[in-house]
């Protein structure tokens, strides 16, 4: 009988003992750090069809002529070679030389030029399209120019014309609604008429882009950027800043002004995979700087710009510009500033208000270079940093730690970069979900004063980093999730962070994984960009501690948690990743606060199959699910699905 009792009473004992060691302990009232409103932003960069083909929503492809084969996505019609010719008038516009000659005689019939757009081109029924046109008639006319748009089943979807006259260059452009919605449709040019036509800058443009501008960016795309509420977004890239070489890299002066004086140039994505050459992929910069800023004022993001620093990618070229002819790239910089930020009276800012905004962007930030490392780069950013701070001191910068997390580059550059006092320094990490699992706690060590971080660049591998078999599945992204709980709880070191590359074209995609995939008419959002965009619209304003045994959550019994304040809100909110495939019970003290009802709101995202994608055919297959629950008093009782991410809102008097 005293065994039984004796029995008994330990095994109450380990019961207690086991109920008060899976106790989570939220401390609301006492804030350890704020959290910047730039805390989740979004990376953009030209790869993977993200500007040309995708937000930018232009449909023709080579609308200028200017790839490097000058007819690659042209097609002529009833003619050849001696009825349609490329010349060039490189004095004359030197950003724009070249345009189409067609001439047909006095007896032919109509040439036709057509283009294929990008993997086709997206059309919706019901929707009104805008065909322009730069035109002369060089010899003869008037002329008649035929715009049609032809289905994929070679049906016609939509027509215009417009008569061409006179010997000087004009723009012209006419209206006309789709009667049918495709996701491969087509244009063709038609000439009808004996004359010489000189033609350029052919376009096509949907009615429907976002907020209606004409020539603008494409709806749904920029919609589910707007969903995630982020703080920043940073713009061009990603390496396209650097180039392969110098030759290559961007050039933000290039992509300002009209579009037909914007100066396209070969994508570096173009060639840089042996198992995804797309040599059709150039840059267009009908979505150049002054459309980026318009981008980051339109969602509510700052702007953070990334400019070459006289260093192109090193492991192309490493071509470098000599730090003695370094003063045009520091100045590039410097007129940057004054076109976003200076008054209509300086050169750069009275350009910004010619395009449309005369009102400063307020840009607050820039980064110098992107992937960057070694001694040269040291050498370099000082004298950026240097020559920009004399005049924009409040400027902050964003100097990069090189290609990994760790390592000789990374070390060398962390303690230079901590030496010169950095403002920002940014991190990258694309590795395997086991990685991000085991670095929840990368930041609980670092200097809680100095330089702070940004991490610039990361998404979990499924299979290694560059491969064309990484998928976008759900472990990845709950790694993620649990590896953004700790950049959360290191908000007083982690100031902004965001996943990358953005936006992938599902026909021409270079780089996988990516946050957001596409075709020409639909776009989904991966498990990824669920993680993303949850803590992004739920991210509070200072960072309380949750513990369990008096440690932070990152790992014990396969739970990850961070917990924070709204102070606008008047909020606390849980963020609990359980990576187990076992469900998980867990009693939450909250200590500190009035509740202000016994509601408790959950938004939870979870499969049992780590494998599962969602995609066109299923772009919901992994979605937040939303529900309530009523628990009076300041003890919760959570039940954390397996392979779940849960976001819970408790209300404040």
């Amino acid at each position: 009988m005293w065994k039984r009792m004796i029995t008994a009473g330990l095994m109450c004992i380990f019961y207690l003992l086991a109920i008060a060691q899976s106790k989570l302990i939220v401390q609301a009232d006492k804030p350890v750090a704020k959290i910047q409103p730039t805390m989740w932003g979004i990376f953009f960069e030209d790869i993977n069809f993200g500007a040309d083909g995708g937000l930018y929503a232009e449909l023709i492809k080579n609308r200028s002529f200017e790839f490097t084969k000058p007819l690659m996505g042209w097609k002529v019609l009833k003619g050849n070679n001696e009825n349609v010719l490329i010349l060039n008038r490189s004095k004359e516009t030197p950003k724009n030389p070249r345009f189409a000659e067609i001439k047909i005689g006095a007896d032919q019939k109509p040439i036709g030029i057509e283009n294929e757009g990008f993997r086709g081109m997206g059309v919706k029924q019901g929707v009104g399209y805008t065909f322009s046109v730069e035109a002369k008639m060089s010899q003869g006319g008037p002329g008649i120019i035929h715009g049609q748009l032809i289905g994929s089943d070679k049906k016609a979807l939509g027509s215009v014309s417009i008569s061409v006259k006179g010997a000087n260059w004009q723009s012209y452009k006419a209206d006309f609604v789709c009667a049918s919605t495709d996701e491969k449709a087509h244009f063709v040019v038609w000439f009808e008429g004996a004359g010489t036509y000189n033609v350029d800058m052919l376009s096509l443009f949907p009615h429907d882009t976002w907020k209606n501008r004409p020539g603008g960016l494409r709806k749904d795309l920029v919609q589910l950027l707007a969903d995630m509420k982020p703080g920043f977004i940073r713009f061009p890239g990603g390496c396209i800043v650097e180039g392969r070489n110098l030759a290559n890299r961007y050039q933000w002066k290039n992509t300002v002004g009209p579009t037909n004086q914007r100066q396209v140039i070969m994508n570096r994505w173009n060639t840089e995979f042996a198992h995804k050459q797309t040599p059709d992929y150039f840059q267009s910069f009908g979505l150049g700087f002054y459309e980026y800023f318009q981008l980051a004022e339109d969602i509510g993001a700052e702007a953070l710009p990334i400019i070459n620093c006289g260093m192109a990618c090193q492991f192309n070229s490493a071509e470098t510009v000599d730090t003695t002819d370094l003063g045009s790239y520091v100045q590039d910089a410097l007129d940057l500033i004054e076109f976003a930020n200076g008054s209509v009276q300086t050169k750069w800012g009275r350009l910004r208000a010619k395009l449309g905004h005369p009102a400063p962007f307020n840009l607050k930030m820039m980064g110098i270079g992107n992937e960057n490392w070694g001694p040269q780069y040291i050498t370099r950013l000082k004298i950026f940093t240097t020559a920009i701070k004399k005049q924009y001191p409040n400027i902050e910068f964003v100097n990069s730690s090189g290609t990994d997390p760790s390592g000789e580059r990374f070390d060398y550059l962390n303690t230079r970069l901590r030496k010169m006092h950095a403002d920002i320094i940014d991190e990258h990490y694309y590795r395997n979900p086991a990685w991000f699992l085991a670095n929840a706690r990368r930041y609980d060590d670092y200097p809680r004063d100095g330089s702070k971080i940004f991490a610039g660049e990361y998404a979990a591998q499924s299979d290694k980093i560059a491969s064309p078999d990484n998928k976008n599945n759900w472990q990845c992204a709950l790694s993620e999730a649990a590896f953004m709980t700790g950049l959360e709880r290191n908000a007083a070191v982690v100031k902004m962070a965001s996943y990358a590359p953005l936006l992938a074209h599902v026909d021409a995609w270079q780089w996988t994984p990516d946050l957001i995939w596409f075709n020409n008419l639909h776009a989904y959002g991966t498990p990824n960009y669920y993680v993303q965009k949850l803590f992004s619209t739920n991210k509070g304003t200072e960072v309380v501690p949750i513990t369990l045994n008096s440690e932070s959550i990152a790992g014990q019994d396969s739970l990850y948690a961070t917990a924070c304040l709204d102070q606008t809100a008047h909020e606390l909110i849980l963020k609990l990743v359980n990576v187990s495939k076992d469900q998980k019970h867990h009693e939450i003290d909250l200590k500190g606060i009035k509740r202000a009802n016994d509601i408790i709101s959950l938004t939870i995202l979870q499969n049992s199959n780590l494998q599962t994608c969602n995609s066109l055919q299923q772009p919901e297959a992994i979605v937040p699910v939303n529900k309530n629950m009523n628990e009076k008093g300041n003890t919760l009782n959570l039940d954390l699905a397996p392979y779940s991410f849960t976001v819970v809102h408790i209300a404040l008097k």
